[in-house]
């Protein structure tokens, strides 16, 4: 086993991207007014839902895919989960003809690495696959929001933009809506049928896709359970017989336990987003931002004593001394990885993804490193209250100036990345050609050097599967993966707004953007709560009332989502 060895990606986390509170925002000059997709206006300055009366007429009809029958099945919100070697000899065919017509098809998406060069064995054989001459034009994705609003604000469109949910900021939801097609004549009702695998794609991924009142986007569905899970040392924990906490007050015990500076170990990073978790603050990752109606009153989670207790209790694990110092560098703060495996602190929270991705690092190097999941406790002892996050993240839009024959190609390439784990066309997609960019040991995919340097984020974020967790290296992370989002989701609740795309009017833009930062200031103990306190009223006062009250009409015309 390698550190390279491939392994299936799980939803959203394939990437490896975490969204950050403040989402981007990137100004798109022209483009038509945003319209109220369903109902829900501001004096002229557009937003609205993606949820609205006319949303199932518009919605493509889910028919489960057969193909491939998976090892765990989706439970509580959860991905779906194989933990089976591979036997490349028994791989399905999801995608018996090929549906492309040999067009040539252009596609902007963000990239995070080096490109490779056009006309690579992985993009030969993929164009091949699906019948598609398939151009790229990879930005890289650490500034993809100034490509992305510079592009939008032009007249030279490619065919195919990708756009990730936390670049929606600003004005790009209008750009959105004036620059690309509507596909409810090729995807809505029954149509999605002449492409299996997308309509296997679960519905309210594609509720994400609304815009304007017009289906607009193929989504990449992700788990609706929290993807930020407290990963802890779990071999250093059994050797030292420290206990799993259960709640705030024995996770502020543990650490204090755990911490000897003068030793260079310390118990953990910033705790921040487990702190949310804990004190059953809203989702603040994506639009809405963490609005629910609680006790008949719209309110956002910024507004909650839960909100302020998170803080405070996050606080307290700083001033404790019990905190990595790195972590008081922010953003800035290098990447965690190499000092928790050499166990200088033993937990930190972080997508999902990190859980196999650490374990295949260390592989080789520390037989002993075991990198696991911790459960998410109530911050008082009992179940934790969580919220669930939206159903997909990742759209890609087709240029609606693109003729008929071009979005039936864009299709065609979809309906081959949608394709399903253990299928021949999700091996290719995510793995390359056999012999050339992996090969297989035991059962378990292993990428080549010229695998590593093709197979990357391209024909992936056209479309995806249903949210998926493989590792055929490593299946008992698959399958410790899965159990822990199962159990996790069975504390978890749709919020008022669940599914929807909320496209906010543009006046309310910049509301929130300077409250991440006020957050970690106050944990990091540089302002105090009261200087939030004093936020949340500048933040009602300047526009959080009314931005309440347009929210009020969106569940008035929609209904609430709330489960």
């Amino acid at each position: 086993m390698t550190p390279n060895a491939a392994s299936a990606p799980s939803g959203p986390s394939r990437r490896s991207f975490l969204a950050s509170t403040a989402v981007a925002t990137a100004a798109v000059a022209g483009g038509m007014p945003l319209l109220a997709a369903c109902g829900a206006s501001d004096s002229g300055s557009g937003g609205g839902s993606s949820s609205g009366k006319d949303a199932k007429k518009l919605l493509p009809s889910y028919v489960a895919g057969n193909v491939v029958t998976p090892d765990i099945p989706a439970k509580n919100g959860s991905a779906i989960g194989f933990t089976g070697k591979l036997d490349l000899a028994t791989l399905k065919t999801s995608v018996p003809k090929k549906l492309g017509k040999g067009g040539k098809v252009t596609i902007m998406s963000p990239f995070w690495g080096s490109p490779p060069k056009a006309g690579n064995a992985y993009y030969r054989a993929m164009d091949d696959l699906i019948g598609v001459d398939v151009q790229w034009q990879n930005q890289d994705g650490n500034t993809y929001d100034q490509k992305l609003g510079a592009v939008l604000a032009s007249s030279d469109v490619p065919d195919v933009v990708v756009v990730p949910g936390w670049n929606m900021g600003g004005r790009i939801p209008t750009a959105i809506i004036s620059k690309f097609a509507d596909l409810g004549p090729y995807l809505s009702g029954d149509k999605v049928k002449d492409y299996p695998n997308l309509a296997a794609i679960p519905t309210d991924a594609w509720r994400r896709c609304i815009f304007g009142g017009k289906l607009r986007g193929l989504p990449q569905p992700s788990p609706y359970v929290t993807g930020i899970v407290p990963l802890y040392r779990k071999d250093i924990f059994d050797k030292e017989g420290y206990a799993l906490p259960r709640s705030a007050d024995e996770f502020l015990s543990l650490a204090k336990e755990i911490t000897n500076a003068k030793a260079k170990r310390w118990a953990c990073m910033d705790m921040k987003w487990t702190a949310f978790q804990s004190f059953g603050v809203l989702s603040g990752s994506e639009k809405p931002l963490g609005w629910n109606l609680v006790d008949g009153k719209l309110v956002n989670r910024i507004e909650t004593d839960a909100y302020l207790e998170a803080l405070e209790w996050a606080r307290k694990l700083f001033a404790a001394g019990v905190v990595h110092p790195d972590s008081l560098l922010g953003k800035n703060a290098p990447d965690p990885g190499p000092k928790f495996a050499a166990g200088e602190f033993l937990i930190y929270p972080n997508n999902i993804s990190q859980w196999w991705s650490r374990t295949a690092e260390q592989a080789t190097q520390n037989p002993d490193y075991k990198i696991w999941g911790m459960d998410i406790f109530g911050h008082d002892g009992g179940n934790p209250q969580l919220w669930a996050e939206q159903p997909a993240g990742i759209f890609a839009f087709i240029n609606k100036k693109a003729p008929e024959s071009v979005i039936r190609d864009v299709l065609a390439v979809a309906n081959v990345t949608a394709a399903p784990y253990g299928t021949k066309e999700y091996m290719l997609t995510n793995y390359g050609p056999e012999g050339t960019d992996y090969t297989v040991k035991d059962g378990v995919p292993i990428k080549t050097t010229q695998g590593n340097n093709e197979v990357l984020n391209a024909y992936v974020m056209v479309a995806s599967p249903a949210a998926t967790i493989a590792h055929p290296d490593f299946p008992d992370v698959a399958k410790a993966q899965v159990e822990w989002q199962q159990r996790m989701g069975s504390f978890t609740k749709k919020s008022s707004f669940y599914g929807q795309m909320i496209t906010e009017p543009s006046r309310y833009t910049n509301l929130m953007n300077d409250f991440e930062t006020l957050e970690d200031d106050i944990t990091r103990g540089r302002k105090k709560i009261s200087d939030m306190q004093q936020a949340v009223s500048d933040w009602k006062s300047k526009g959080g009332d009314r931005l309440r009250d347009w929210y009020q009409k969106l569940l008035d015309d929609n209904g609430s989502s709330a489960s």
